[in-house]
């Protein structure tokens, strides 16, 4: 179920697995018109390709570890880490190891729901 929008609760166990890629699935949680909240998951080797959109993007690394490219730089990330996507800036990632990120956006990816 994508049609949340606004809703003040949404059961996890409602969220639609979404693959968008080979090795990472997309879940949409709650989201209103001023953010959203996304969970990726990744199998070691998963690929989160190089983009940017007009949306602010912070990254929280629920478990596993990653090489994140933001704009020019890249590093390795892990449990308990954040990222900042300002809107416009590149960045992509390759998972190291499996794990979950939760993203979060503003204001909401109309192009998720």
């Amino acid at each position: 179920m994508k049609d949340h929008k606004s809703e003040p609760w949404f059961p996890a166990a409602q969220a639609v697995d979404e693959p968008v890629a080979p090795s990472v699935v997309r879940r949409v949680l709650a989201y209103g018109p001023d953010a959203m909240c996304v969970e990726n998951r990744f199998e070691t080797g998963g690929v989160g390709a190089m983009h940017s959109h007009p949306h602010t993007q912070i990254s929280y690394v629920v478990s596993g570890r990653f090489h994140f490219t933001i704009g020019d730089e890249t590093r390795e990330v892990g449990p308990g880490d954040t990222l900042l996507k300002e809107h416009g800036v590149p960045h992509g990632c390759v998972c190291l190891e499996s794990g979950v990120l939760l993203d979060f956006f503003t204001p909401m990816r109309e192009d998720f729901v």
